[in-house]
């Protein structure tokens, strides 16, 4: 079986520094707040371009803490309204609602599965107060004309840079093009850790405070506590581990973006539609998706045939249950997108051979009407 990801080949590639930079902390005796973030968030800042980068449990919490962030500051309010994609991952919408904070979803553009800009102005009301881009499997989500809609409204742009770690616009980091940004270091990520763990960067020295804060109990301060926060901090052994892997960031997504080239060029079958690619320094491949209007049909075979994939993802927020409210809606853009996607293999341990046979066992897929 080729598998989708193979997590434990990816850890593999770094065993060695891994182990040291374990044991290292293990031998500190400070497991908790200590030396290992400092490093780690330094040098994470410093890669994505931003002056702060604070740690904390995971991506979820870090999109939370931001919005609570912009509440504590009074910059929002429950009840207030924030432009989000309708396509994308529930947790970008989870940091929204539960913040008391309403999402208004907007439809993706169909090639690039990205927020349309074009739908965004006409969703502002006078209650919108941020938009969150999501950069979705890893392609850049900004564009000129968001930039130019929040200038116009005066509204916070916030970054979900869960999948896009690396990704650049014009030059720049994503996690940098906003006014804030949620990153995810879940382990099946462009920069994975061995848990869950997350992080929050801005420019923004009162918005920093607070989510450092925020995520330590509300407390910035040994035992005094300013704000009603929770615990949400990133242990050593994580921030010692992704300090490693980020080290191989680029060099990683430089053979994502090699295979995803293949991919592209090879894969023919007039039933499946591959990703279309303005921008190679704009997009990252943390997923590798193809839409195919037999997309159930397609996966068993590629199963049937020793290829894992994954469908990213099957049910779109707006039908969840959670979201019951919503279930009456319609975004036909982006149902399609949930019925038809497909994601292949796709991580920097692929060996060539594999790529190859995922592309041979796709173009011989039936594609008889």
């Amino acid at each position: 079986m080729i598998n989708f990801l193979d997590l434990q080949k990816v850890t593999q590639k770094y065993s060695e520094e891994i182990h040291h930079a374990i044991e290292r902390v293990i031998d500190s005796g400070r497991y908790l707040q200590g030396i290992e973030n400092e490093k780690f968030e330094s040098n994470y800042a410093q890669y994505i371009g931003t002056k702060y980068s604070i740690s904390c449990a995971n991506g979820l919490d870090a999109l939370i803490w931001i919005f609570r962030a912009y509440i504590e500051m009074g910059i929002m309010q429950p009840g207030d309204e924030i432009i989000v994609p309708a396509n994308t991952y529930i947790a970008s919408i989870l940091a929204i609602t539960e913040n008391g904070l309403k999402p208004v979803l907007v439809e993706p553009d169909i090639e690039t599965y990205q927020i349309d800009d074009s739908k965004i102005e006409i969703a502002i009301t006078k209650r919108t107060r941020g938009i969150l881009v999501v950069h979705l499997y890893g392609q850049c989500a900004y564009t000129d004309k968001i930039g130019e809609i929040c200038k116009k409204y005066n509204l916070k742009l916030i970054e979900d840079n869960a999948q896009a770690h690396g990704c650049k616009f014009r030059g720049e980091r994503t996690g940098s093009l906003g006014d804030a940004a949620g990153h995810s270091f879940y382990p099946g990520k462009n920069l994975g850790a061995l848990g869950d763990a997350g992080a929050i960067t801005t420019n923004d020295e009162k918005l920093a405070e607070i989510v450092r804060a925020v995520a330590n109990y509300g407390s910035l301060k040994k035992y005094v506590f300013k704000y009603c926060g929770r615990n949400s901090r990133l242990d050593e052994i994580q921030a010692a581990v992704l300090d490693v892997k980020l080290k191989y960031l680029d060099e990683d997504v430089a053979i994502r973006k090699k295979i995803a080239k293949y991919y592209i060029e090879n894969i023919t079958n007039p039933l499946i539609t591959v990703p279309v690619v303005n921008d190679w320094d704009a997009h990252v491949f943390h997923i590798f998706t193809i839409r195919s209007k037999r997309r159930d049909e397609l996966q068993k075979y590629l199963n049937d045939n020793e290829v894992q994939t994954i469908i990213h993802y099957p049910i779109p927020p707006h039908k969840q249950e959670c979201y019951k409210e919503w279930n009456m809606l319609s975004f036909p853009i982006t149902e399609q997108i949930h019925d038809e996607e497909l994601s292949l293999p796709m991580s920097p341990v692929l060996t060539r051979v594999e790529v190859e046979s995922v592309v041979k066992v796709l173009n011989r897929f039936d594609y008889r009407e």
